[in-house]
């Protein structure tokens, strides 16, 4: 199979050890991962012995880091942001220490039936800050589109794009998370096309519930091709969310209906993996 694109994925949705991740990805021929959960604990929580460990398992199993899988950004924007830019610069660290340029962000949940404009020059303000010092740090902050954020929907990810795209902060795009968010990803992706510098790959159905890709309502084939002819030869990262993982409960704002039942396991990543390569097959 020949493309341009380079597989990675959440390898914490195969298990929380990290031996059990890594053993996996290598019979799926994958040699990158987006670390997120570690052994049970965030990627940005570990220490510096842990942070050792996990850069001798990956020599050990060959295996790199595509970008840091981090909750930065994934605090209320009335949070205190001092304990949280302190946990962005040890995750920059982190980022450094295991070979990788890239640390996912979100910019922060927005309260609950209020209008997201009214928390912008905050939401510009924290982002700012840590663009800033991924400037002086040699790091890609990379924004995802979520659920509750500021940047949920369209208009508010080409807002920050245009307020602050760089050389230091770019876009993740997230199919599933804007069928989530009620809006069209083919309108979503040629919108902010010009800013994508790393893919999440799952797909949702309209009711919200994630599905393997190609299997919902996020234009996958659609977005993959059209990757393609661009000359995208960034990441694809597996995003399964098909089942329940340890540590997923810390990423989600209390009462998300994300609809996971059963665990999830190296057999939905598995299908999550299969299901993508079945796109680019036919593209």
């Amino acid at each position: 199979m020949k493309y341009s694109f380079t597989l990675t994925g959440f390898s914490d949705e195969i298990s929380p050890d990290i031996k059990a991740q890594f053993k996996h990805l290598q019979k799926l021929s994958i040699s990158f991962f987006e670390p997120r959960g570690i052994n049970g604990k965030s990627i940005s929580s570990l220490n510096d012995e842990e942070v050792e460990d996990l850069v001798e398992e990956m020599h050990e199993f060959g295996i790199k880091v595509s970008s840091i899988g981090s909750p930065i950004g994934k605090i209320n924007i009335t949070d205190d942001f001092a304990p949280h830019f302190e946990l962005f610069k040890r995750t920059c660290e982190i980022a450094k220490k295991l070979g990788t340029r890239y640390i996912r962000v979100f910019s922060f949940f927005i309260p609950q039936g209020e209008d997201p404009k009214i928390y912008r020059d905050e939401v510009i303000k924290r982002l700012s800050a840590m663009i800033q010092y991924a400037k002086e740090n040699d790091i890609i902050l990379l924004h995802e589109n979520e659920k509750a954020i500021y940047g949920e929907g369209l208009e508010n990810c080409v807002d920050l794009m245009q307020t602050l795209y760089c050389n230091n902060f770019k876009a993740i795009f997230d199919p599933a998370n804007f069928v989530q968010a009620k809006q069209d990803t083919k309108a979503c992706f040629n919108a902010l096309k010009s800013y994508i510098a790393y893919m999440h790959i799952k797909d949702a159905k309209e009711d919200g519930s994630v599905v393997p890709a190609g299997y919902g309502t996020g234009n996958l084939k659609y977005i993959l091709y059209e990757l393609k002819e661009m000359g995208y030869k960034g990441f694809l990262s597996i995003e399964p969310h098909l089942g329940k993982f340890e540590g997923l409960a810390s990423l989600e704002r209390e009462g998300d209906k994300t609809r996971v039942f059963e665990n999830s396991d190296a057999g939905k990543f598995t299908l999550a993996y299969e299901a993508l390569n079945s796109i680019i097959e036919r593209i």
